[in-house]
């Protein structure tokens, strides 16, 4: 992966800069597409988008590895950062899978690969995902608003 000038995101809001260029390390699902939504905040894609198979990271963009809060999905993240190079450290969107919480050998990894990572924002159980079409019909229910807010505010450094 490198990093190129940003061009606004296609059909994107021409005035927006690209914020987060994501990485799903464990597959797309409804998880990370509503994750995607959350950190564009309405911006139709000018501020968070999905990379597309060894797609570049735009100049400016940060890095953004979202995994599921299993062994695998931690093993994944480890193996991204084996051969990731000398590009920005990159966020960790840990995504969980089930209403408790990681197993203790994934709890383990992401904390011994936190020195390598920018930082770590955990996005709870979202019961909803299981129950929508999309992920705009997900951003319409209370708790995703919520946890959006929350990871908004731990990726850009707000409490």
């Amino acid at each position: 992966m490198i990093t190129h000038p940003e061009k606004p995101a296609h059909g994107g809001n021409p005035s927006a800069v690209l914020r987060y260029a994501l990485i799903p390390v464990t597959g797309y699902g409804i998880a990370v597409a509503t994750v995607t939504g959350m950190l564009d905040d309405g911006a139709g894609g000018g501020r968070a988008r999905v990379l597309g198979p060894a797609e570049t990271i735009p100049y400016g963009a940060h890095p953004v590895l979202l995994a599921e809060t299993t062994v695998y999905g931690a093993r994944q993240v480890e193996e991204t950062l084996m051969r990731w190079g000398s590009l920005p450290r990159p966020w960790l969107v840990w995504i969980s899978d089930a209403p408790a919480r990681p197993v203790a050998d994934a709890r383990y990894l992401v904390r011994a690969l936190e020195g390598r990572l920018a930082g770590v924002a955990r996005v709870p159980y979202l019961p909803v995902l299981r129950a929508v079409k999309d992920p705009g019909e997900a951003m319409e229910h209370k708790s995703v608003l919520a946890a959006a807010q929350r990871l908004r505010r731990t990726m850009e450094g707000t409490r």
